[in-house]
């Protein structure tokens, strides 16, 4: 990963957990190993902690996302949200360009 593990809310963590108890399944989008914007469809089937790398959720079919890389969860906001919106409002925060 390019970035280190950022602890997140327990609220997170409860969100996932109660995701894996109901047994759903649907998109979550996140920002991959690139730090690019992907998406991965399935059903949690767990959360485990990596040593020195973070907690990691695990869908079934196979694919392992860092719950600090998630900016939503079947549709709910996750811990990277707030970094998604800022990302995505960059352009407003430029310097330069057009004199009005």
């Amino acid at each position: 990963m390019n970035t280190s593990f950022t602890p997140v809310s327990y609220d997170y963590r409860e969100i996932i957990e109660e995701a894996i108890d109901q047994r759903k399944s649907g998109r979550i989008f996140f920002f991959n190993n690139d730090v690019q914007l992907d998406s991965a469809d399935g059903q949690i089937i767990s959360l485990t902690e990596h040593k020195n790398s973070g907690w990691f959720i695990h869908l079934e079919p196979e694919h392992q996302i860092r719950i600090d890389r998630i900016i939503t969860i079947f549709g709910k906001p996750g811990p990277a949200y707030d970094e998604y919106d800022a990302y995505a409002n960059a352009c407003l925060d430029c310097k330069g360009g057009y004199d009005l």
